[in-house]
């Protein structure tokens, strides 16, 4: 407070009081160690998160133990199948999860492409058909207010041309520029309708598949290999239709005309329905369906809730978790 005055009248100023109560700056960790702790707790895995960050794992190992050096808590811990939460992680994850959803929503909105637009996904054919389109209402309401474009496709978009927003592929190539993550590896099996192994069987073991009527994709070459990983020695020569498509070789399946080789997101639901049956067991995996986007848009607000969805819905399989 200062008192100012002169020949006229006597006047006050007075300063604004500084409020030493109150911090001048808010104690936050380095938001890349956020980033990886939140990344680990959604997926399960330093491996996976270091998928989703396009960095290695090891790298989001070191990023955990400085978060919780910084924190002095224990975050996570390691049981017999890799790391879980502590009770501490798990309360912490809820709130930081919410805190960075609001700053990619926020960041997002700064650009052009932050308001509402279309997400135009190419997918495999068998998986879209099969798979995604029995989801689209899950899709949409994690997609609030975004048109979804879905084009079954056993080929890539050309993504410099603006052909995509993104790709679900199986087994895919690298390729520059283009981000991607692992959605799951899932088991292969051999269906077919309970009609038909009640005429046809039983089949105890993968010799007796190999002599069955058998409905192949595009090539005869998976099953070649499902059979010699199944135990089959020596894989005789393979006959059966040539359908192409997952979803055609499963629909004669289902129609009783032969046993072919699926998946648990291709076939889940009809197993389950008691449409089509597992004829042997096994734990058996041919590859890996992976989410492909241009690396500039890979952490769009879009990008990110479309690839946090499917890695959710992916993993909740039934038919994995019985395996696992």
């Amino acid at each position: 407070m200062w008192a100012l005055h002169g020949g006229g009248p006597r006047f006050m100023v007075v300063a604004p009081a500084l409020s030493l109560g109150c911090p001048l700056s808010r104690r936050l960790p380095p938001l890349v160690a956020l980033r990886a702790f939140e990344a680990v707790a959604r997926l399960g895995g330093t491996r996976r998160a270091g998928e989703d960050l396009n960095v290695s794992h090891t790298v989001i190992s070191r990023h955990l133990a400085n978060l919780e050096s910084w924190a002095g808590v224990r975050l996570v811990a390691r049981d017999g199948r890799g790391l879980v939460l502590t009770p501490e992680g798990r309360r912490y994850h809820e709130r930081i999860a919410r805190a960075l959803d609001l700053i990619a929503e926020a960041t997002e909105e700064l650009s052009p492409r932050g308001g509402a637009g279309e997400m135009r996904i190419f997918c495999v054919p068998g998986l879209a058909v099969r798979w995604l389109a029995r989801r689209l209402s899950g899709l949409e309401a994690a997609l609030p207010g975004v048109d979804i474009a879905l084009q079954p496709a056993d080929r890539s978009p050309d993504f410099r041309a603006g052909e995509a927003d993104a790709e679900i592929a199986f087994d895919p190539a690298p390729a520059p520029g283009v981000a991607q993550c692992d959605l799951l590896a899932p088991r292969f099996f051999p269906v077919a309708s309970p009609l038909f192994v009640e005429r046809r069987g039983p089949f105890r073991a993968a010799a007796d598949i190999a002599a069955a009527p058998l409905i192949h994709e595009d090539s005869r070459e998976q099953w070649r290999r499902w059979l010699a990983l199944a135990g089959l020695d020596a894989v005789p020569p393979l006959h059966g239709p040539r359908l192409w498509h997952a979803d055609a070789a499963i629909e004669a399946a289902l129609q009783g005309q032969g046993i072919a080789l699926a998946n648990s997101l291709l076939v889940g639901d009809d197993i389950a329905a008691g449409r089509l049956v597992e004829v042997l067991d096994s734990d058996i995996r041919l590859g890996t369906y992976r989410l492909r986007a241009p690396a500039a848009l890979w952490e769009t607000r879009d990008l990110t809730r479309l690839r946090r969805w499917l890695t959710v819905a992916v993993g909740a399989s039934p038919l994995e978790e019985r395996q696992a």
